[in-house]
């Protein structure tokens, strides 16, 4: 019997769901009497434990086929561990849900949970408007500036429409400058972006806790834009399309679960378009984005950095102390920027950390390589009509129709909640 793998039998649910079959088809594949086939239904489905993206769906006692320990050396949190037996064991503690060990298993031993079939009827029916949010990352994903060119592609799986994250990137610049001139009065003081990252949160959170009364308590772009979609359509459904695995684990966090209801990567979607038969490169142009450079550049890393001083420079002017910022990627290089942070070895006054190499172009789930993702997202910076969200016509407009008339609201701590969650 051909052996399935977790990918190919996603696509085929996937095609299963949209021509309104999925039950057969899942019937078929339980008449296998394959134990490792019933769990992969079962994530790629969207069950499993709720709040859990990866897991482990059959023992590896390093006998896989595997060279080396691959998943263990891919986690420098240490949340993969061997149990008395040899086997693989996930600890759900220090797991940042990053989806590192998921793509170094080359046996789907460690799987992450996907969930866009239970959003397939919805989407079907159109009763219920459901946008699809993309991350600054997505330029080039698909051998076009896809996001800003082929939304037709999100309203052939059955969206209303699709919205820029680097958007709401731009409104949370004007929320970090904000955070920076309030905090950051004297030599010594400092602050770390929250942004952005889930693995770097998570890091501070679980293992450099001393650093928390400095990080920012700004949400992420992707929970802003969500709760912003919401606030303008109420009934709405948010589906955030991104690189990152850990945005999945992001979405399920008890204080912002409010904002995005179902997380797909770029690898998903590819096998989603794979799977209904959408070739983007044969669709329309469609060019409606508004985002500044700063907006655009969050996706690589050092972008959240240059956009926040850029928008601070733009509207505290006669500001003495300047943004002077050091920024790492990759968990590693995260972990020794924290540490010498702790240490007192570091003079910068802006932390910015992303858990993937050269930012979240490096995601776990990208199409392209990094280095070209850091290339596409800095000609699409440039080719923005505004250098920062100050100077966006398009994005003073979206602040106001949220209830924010002045800049400095988005710093008022009732006014500005659906900005701002607690460490």
């Amino acid at each position: 019997m051909t052996r399935l793998t977790y990918n190919q039998i996603f696509k085929d649910l996937v095609k299963a769901a949209y021509q309104g079959n999925l039950p057969e088809e899942i019937k078929g594949l339980e008449e296998r009497n394959d134990k490792e086939v019933d769990k992969y239904i079962t994530y790629a489905t969207g069950g499993g434990e709720a709040n859990k993206v990866v897991f482990k769906i059959k023992d590896c006692k390093n006998d896989c086929g595997c060279e080396s320990e691959n998943c263990q050396v891919a986690c420098l949190l240490q949340a993969i561990a061997r149990d008395e037996y040899g086997n693989v064991v996930i600890r759900d503690k220090s797991c940042s849900h990053c989806g590192q060990c998921v793509e170094v298993c080359e046996h789907d031993c460690l799987i992450d949970k996907k969930e866009f079939i239970p959003l397939v009827d919805t989407l079907r029916d159109r009763k219920v408007p459901v946008f699809a949010i993309v991350a600054p990352a997505f330029i080039g994903q698909f051998g076009q500036m896809f996001h800003r060119e082929k939304s037709g592609c999100p309203k052939r799986l059955g969206f209303y429409g699709m919205v820029e994250v680097a958007l709401f990137a731009d409104i949370l610049s004007f929320r970090e400058a904000l955070e920076f001139d309030s905090h950051v009065q004297k030599q010594g003081d400092f602050v770390l972006t929250s942004m952005c990252c889930p693995i770097w949160v998570s890091m501070v959170k679980k293992v450099y806790q001393r650093l928390i009364p400095h990080i920012s308590p700004s949400v992420s772009p992707m929970v802003a834009c969500g709760r912003g979609l919401k606030k303008l359509h109420p009934d709405a459904k948010v589906v955030f399309i991104g690189p990152c695995i850990a945005k999945k684990a992001e979405a399920k966090e008890e204080d912002v679960r409010d904002a995005v209801d179902v997380v797909i990567t770029f690898k998903e979607l590819k096998q989603i378009f794979e799977a209904v038969g959408i070739k983007p490169a044969e669709l329309e142009e469609d060019d409606k984005e508004h985002s500044s450079t700063g907006g655009r550049i969050y996706a690589r890393s050092g972008g959240v950095s240059e956009a926040v001083a850029d928008t601070l420079k733009r509207i505290r002017p006669e500001r003495n102390i300047h943004i002077q910022a050091v920024q790492a990627h990759g968990v590693k290089e995260c972990r020794q920027l924290l540490q010498n942070v702790l240490d007192g070895k570091v003079e910068a006054n802006f932390i910015e950390g992303m858990g993937c190499k050269g930012g979240c172009v490096g995601g776990p789930h990208v199409l392209i390589d990094p280095e070209q993702g850091v290339e596409k997202v800095n000609e699409y910076g440039k080719e923005a009509n505004s250098l920062t969200a100050a100077d966006n016509k398009y994005v003073l407009a979206l602040l106001k129709s949220l209830g924010f008339n002045e800049i400095d609201e988005l710093f008022d701590p009732k006014k500005a909640k659906m900005f701002v969650r607690k460490f």
